[in-house]
């Protein structure tokens, strides 16, 4: 078991340490195809402020928080999370709380006012989740395929 406490938190610029991200991101994006096609996604979410934070153990990737800057009218200038994921054996050992906190000061660090993120309907345990970490659930997020 590996607790919050045994893992260090980078934030991951290195192409070989994004790699080794991709079979982490997979259980939370499967639609991506290959880890080629995920660093070419990196590369053109980085040019719009994507970063990407990882919590390690050795080499093993554990955890991962995708965050952007961003400003709008609606919540002013806040850090967005595109993507929060745990490695499935290493849930509630306070690694996605951890990342969670990295990525709030990292927020704070830029002159945010909010932290942002959406989830699906369905996924009751991230929502319990994010509740417990303190935020609010405050609408409906839409989409229509083009």
């Amino acid at each position: 078991m590996t607790l919050a406490t045994d893992c260090r938190y980078d934030w991951l610029v290195d192409q070989h340490a994004l790699r080794a991200c991709f079979a982490l991101m997979r259980v939370l994006r499967p639609h991506l195809s290959d880890a080629d096609d995920f660093l070419q996604r990196l590369q053109r979410q980085a040019e719009q402020g994507y970063c990407l934070l990882a919590a390690r153990a050795g080499d093993e990737v554990l955890g991962l928080a995708g965050c952007r800057l961003q400003e709008n009218l609606l919540h002013g200038r806040f850090f967005y999370v595109d993507d929060l994921v745990t490695r499935e054996d290493q849930r509630s050992h306070g690694i996605g709380e951890r990342l969670l906190s990295e990525v709030r000061a990292q927020a704070r660090r830029l002159g945010c006012v909010n932290l942002v993120l959406d989830t699906a309907l369905g996924n009751a345990r991230g929502q319990r989740f994010y509740y417990r970490q303190g935020l609010l659930g405050l609408g409906m997020h839409f989409r229509e395929a083009l």
